[in-house]
């Protein structure tokens, strides 16, 4: 094995590693964010609606950039296409969160 190889099999371990702990954290985020804005609601707090969306946001940031490190590791054209394809759902969907976070702040103003 010349040190190219040697190379490129670490890395390629790392980035796997480091795309189930981005993924472990994302998927964290966002139940214990579903768990609080259902505590929230529970106790009708008017926070809750503002409360999820920062949550799923940053839980879905996580997931984007285990997604972008996913672009690291594919080899195929249709595996590019499929990753490519998750992280702009993915990212449409963050600056609708996002979006809707800023709309919900300027109206507790």
């Amino acid at each position: 094995m010349d040190l190219l190889s040697l190379l490129e099999y670490v890395l390629h371990h790392i980035v796997e590693a480091a795309i189930l702990l981005f993924e472990f954290i994302g998927v964290g985020i966002i139940i214990f964010t579903g768990i609080r804005g259902f505590y929230l609601y529970l106790r009708r707090s008017p926070a809750t609606k503002l409360t999820l969306a920062k949550g799923l946001a940053m839980g879905l940031e996580f997931k984007l950039g285990s997604e972008i490190l996913r672009t690291v590791v594919v080899r195929e054209w249709t595996e590019i296409g499929t990753v490519a394809g998750i992280i702009v759902l993915r990212a449409a969907l963050t600056f609708l969160i996002h979006w809707e976070i800023k709309e919900e702040e300027k109206g507790e103003l």
